[in-house]
């Protein structure tokens, strides 16, 4: 079966990406995000990793992704923009991985970025502010 919005090839785990902050508050966004796709693709290894300042590393959330089965691992960066962390950083480990695993497909998925549901996100946080205001 092809994969869509709501389905995943079997063995597909997802890896979420994101910057890590000293600050756990900002780091359980990315936890929470996860919980929410583990119950969207139920059945499937979801994991969080963080670039720097906090764990899981990028290479143990990829090492926990394979020891759970997966057969592929679709690497989706949590930032807004494809800057040098996705351009440089994210190849570099998605072809580090690739080497390790090599029975283990590795694909980097683009950053969230000008989604075109991106207007939406950011004229909803707009009125929010708006209502905080008043």
């Amino acid at each position: 079966m092809p994969e869509s919005p709501d389905t995943l090839d079997p063995g597909t785990a997802i890896l979420l990406i994101a910057h890590g902050s000293r600050l756990a508050t900002a780091n359980r966004d990315l936890a929470q995000l996860a919980e929410q796709l583990r119950r969207r693709f139920v059945g499937h290894v979801v994991e969080t990793a963080y670039l720097e300042l906090t764990e899981p590393t990028i290479p143990q959330a990829a090492a926990t992704c394979v020891a759970g089965g997966a057969s592929r691992v679709l690497m989706l960066p949590y930032f807004l923009s494809a800057g040098t962390h996705v351009t440089e950083d994210l190849k570099r480990f998605q072809a580090e991985f690739l080497t390790q695993w090599s029975n283990v497909g590795f694909d980097l998925c683009p950053p969230l970025g000008l989604h075109p549901m991106m207007l939406d996100i950011v004229c909803d946080r707009l009125f929010e502010g708006v209502q905080i205001a008043l």
